[in-house]
């Protein structure tokens, strides 16, 4: 199956070495370094590629090219369906609402007919509403490079959708979910996500940048397929379906303490976790990998123009790795051959069971 990409560009998403003490007793030796960064850089085409592996012996930083440092803050894409699936099922845990609540129910001027009527939330969490994606990524045409994200949403709406039920990745979903977050608790989605998760988890890198199309300092450059600088972007393109800034030590922090739970309640982590709805690999806003050693990882990438990122962690959030490409410009064989040989490298060091099985992936992201 192809490689899972979550897919935002403009306009409408058309648009270390670091290492901390020595390891504990039963933990892995740190590794060395990684031989697929610099080919990242070489055979995709990449000005600069950096991955932060973190795990309870410490942290290791790693750099090929040149253009990205450590605490540099940079466009996470579709990364932000993870933070925004974990405030939905925040929710849940509250009472404030329902995973199998249409969704008319929560937008009733939006989404109207029969959508409104069996599209539940979690359909929307695990990209099974059947609803067409509003950025299906540039072989389509594109509206002007001011259409948010939500205009578009309204416009896609109006037109057929696929069977509810059957997966098939829809940054719509997401758009729908953040707007589902500020009717229920009358506070846009950031906000929520913002005292819900990055306050308390101290993600100092970490923000929704709303209309401000700079990145917060300090951060590098971004490039596009043709080489263009492109580190000046309106979010708005993105809104709840990619917007998040953010860095590699903040996504290695967020995601260990989501799979470790320290940020859903059980059943509300089984839930985030459980890729029955989908029929597949996808949870809600999370997805699973299987290593060739059998080794499995939770986690999810985000590609938007300038940049491509994957943070991967292991199902007690021990272990955590993030990778991430300062341009969009990856050929897709390319990454399909080497991030699964990065994630395996990492994970995979000590571990048992037969090299050469077949990984699991998503069925495509569409919107890539």
């Amino acid at each position: 199956m192809p490689l899972p990409r979550a897919r935002l560009a403009v306009p409408l998403v058309t648009a270390l070495v670091a290492l901390g003490a020595g390891p504990l007793s039963g933990e892995p030796s740190p590794a060395p370094p990684s031989p697929v960064l610099p080919r990242l850089v070489a055979e995709g085409h990449a000005p600069a590629a950096a991955m932060l592996s973190a795990s309870p012996s410490g942290s290791q930083f790693q750099t090929a090219g040149h253009g990205i440092r450590r605490a540099d803050r940079f466009r996470a894409g579709s990364i932000t369906k993870t933070f925004v699936a974990t405030v939905v099922l925040q929710l849940d845990a509250e009472g404030r609402l329902d995973l199998d609540d249409p969704v008319g129910r929560h937008l009733p001027g939006l989404v109207r007919g029969e959508a409104a009527r069996r599209v539940t939330l979690r359909a929307l969490l695990t990209h099974t509403s059947g609803l067409p994606d509003y950025a299906p990524g540039t072989t389509h045409a594109s509206p002007p490079a001011r259409t948010s994200a939500r205009e578009a949403v309204r416009r896609v709406l109006a037109g057929p959708w696929r069977p509810v039920g059957h997966y098939a990745y829809s940054n719509t979903n997401y758009v729908l979910l953040g707007l589902v977050i500020e009717h229920v608790t009358d506070r846009p989605y950031a906000t929520e996500a913002l005292r819900r998760i990055i306050r308390p988890l101290r993600l100092t890198g970490t923000s929704f940048p709303g209309t401000r199309a700079a990145l917060p300092s300090p951060h590098g450059r971004a490039y596009d397929a043709a080489g263009r600088d492109v580190t000046v972007l309106d979010p708005r393109t993105a809104d709840a379906a990619g917007e998040l800034v953010s860095t590699l030590d903040d996504l290695n922090r967020f995601y260990a303490a989501l799979l470790s739970g320290r940020l859903l309640p059980p059943p509300q982590l089984r839930e985030l976790l459980s890729t029955r709805p989908a029929s597949g690999p996808y949870g809600m806003g999370i997805y699973r990998h299987t290593l060739s050693c059998g080794t499995t990882v939770w986690g999810h990438n985000g590609l938007i123009t300038g940049s491509y990122v994957r943070s991967a962690t292991s199902p007690d959030g021990r272990r955590t790795v993030t990778f991430r490409v300062n341009t969009d410009a990856v050929p897709r064989g390319t990454l399909a051959e080497l991030e699964p040989a990065l994630l395996d490298a990492e994970f995979c060091r000590g571990a048992q069971g037969r090299r050469g099985h077949e990984t699991a992936r998503p069925a495509a992201f569409r919107a890539s």
